[in-house]
């Protein structure tokens, strides 16, 4: 079998299982959310052997610290996948909900009832939790899905989508609702791209070059999952203390991933006070600083930041920071250089908090918190499929609810147009 014929078999069944799973209670997703859940605990060891040999070929190959720290699964990085499975088995059942019922003057009755889109195809690189997240997600939602994770995950991904397969089927759900192409060949990638004959929406989750690729090539509606350059701005007005733990925490709690920090802009008024204890505790956690001058007047052991760092998602222990004179300045810069993910004000001033939310363009804006935060779980959502820079259709976190449509019903007694 051709890696072509490969992929569209996987695409075709998945879209079939996609009808009997749309159909499927809300107790029977439930208890497979459950079964999947039970079965990475009980795979465990299974699991963690696969990864070895994936980091084992990773280091290797020479990749850098930030990408095997997203490659690596751990015991507690197990839990949390299972954790998460649970999360979202506990949730609402999204399929069937009226959003909304009206009746027209002629007694018709109109309303938008939440659907399934179909069949999800994912493609992401080097997470190998994103396979439970995805599967999840997906199941909840009533959707099939072909999930294409990167080569560097192959062993890892591989194990945990046939194992979490046989969990569906145990729950007496069609295992081919989730469908995983195994074969590291990037052709596997192009020809999904084209699958729109199966495949509903797209989501590919990796770096800009790789997104930028796949919304340029696919014939399928794509959710894009773009970089992350996010922003935390300390105003005049902040609390030394708070700003202080939410910058390191944005920055240093876990740097390899979309949202965290990767440029820090600072009231000019505050930045004397604040910017040499933080520089002592971003040191102590081996963050690199890079400055503009006014920064590096306070931190003289910064390096000198360029134009080219004010733009850059580093997803590494490396933090830009910038001291502005005002909130303008601020806004100007994340206006300019910010990515539509998440952005951060620290400040104890009602009308710049209000200014903040309402000028900011971002999928998510936050007051008087880290922008880890932006997360599918930590908003209650259970897991996430990504965080989404899309406008259309959904924006940021991509939990259950996103991964869903409506459609209109209409309950009529004989009405007829005039």
């Amino acid at each position: 079998m051709t890696v072509r014929e490969l992929v569209e078999h996987k695409a075709r069944a998945a879209k079939a299982a996609s009808r009997a799973l749309a159909l499927a209670t809300a107790r029977a997703k439930q208890e497979a959310l459950l079964q999947m859940a039970r079965v990475v605990e009980e795979r465990r060891d299974a699991l963690l052997e696969a990864n070895r040999a994936d980091l084992e070929r990773a280091r290797g190959r020479g990749h850098p610290r930030a990408f095997l720290d997203r490659l690596t699964l751990t015991e507690s990085r197990i839990e949390e996948m299972a954790h998460g499975l649970r999360q979202v088995a506990a949730l609402p059942d999204p399929v069937g909900e009226v959003v909304r019922m009206w009746r027209r003057p002629n007694g018709m009755e109109v309303g938008k009832v939440r659907v399934p889109l179909g069949v999800i195809g994912f493609i992401y690189e080097s997470r190998p939790n994103v396979t439970a997240d995805a599967a999840g997600l997906c199941l909840k939602s009533g959707n099939a899905c072909v999930l294409r994770g990167g080569s560097e995950a192959i062993e890892s991904n591989t194990h945990l989508a046939a194992i979490l397969a046989k969990a569906v089927e145990k729950a007496g759900l069609p295992p081919e609702a989730l469908q995983f192409i195994e074969v590291p060949d990037r052709e596997a990638v192009e020809v999904l791209l084209t699958l729109d004959r199966y495949v509903d929406l797209l989501v590919p989750r990796g770096g800009e070059a790789f997104v930028r690729h796949v919304a340029e090539r696919a014939t399928i509606p794509v959710l894009k999952h773009d970089k992350g350059l996010c922003h935390v701005y300390v105003d005049e007005s902040a609390d030394p203390a708070m700003a202080l733990e939410i910058s390191v925490n944005a920055k240093v709690q876990r740097p390899g991933v979309c949202n965290a920090m990767e440029t820090l802009l600072v009231h000019q008024a505050i930045a004397p006070a604040f910017l040499p204890p933080l520089a002592g505790r971003l040191r102590e956690a081996g963050v690199e600083i890079r400055g503009c001058p006014r920064t590096r007047a306070l931190v003289p052991d910064a390096a000198a930041a360029t134009e080219e760092d004010w733009a850059t998602e580093y997803l590494d222990l490396i933090l830009a920071i910038r001291v502005v004179d005002d909130l303008e300045a601020a806004l100007a810069h994340i206006q300019e250089h910010g990515s539509g993910l998440a952005e951060a004000i620290v400040t104890s001033s009602y009308a710049r908090a209000r200014r903040f939310l309402q000028e900011v363009d971002a999928a998510c804006v936050l007051v008087n918190a880290s922008t880890r935060l932006v997360d599918g779980q930590q908003f209650g959502m259970g897991a996430e499929l990504g965080i989404s820079t899309s406008k259309l259709h959904a924006r940021g976190p991509v939990g259950v609810e996103e991964l869903t449509t409506t459609k209109f019903v209409v309950l009529g007694s004989g009405q007829v147009r005039e």
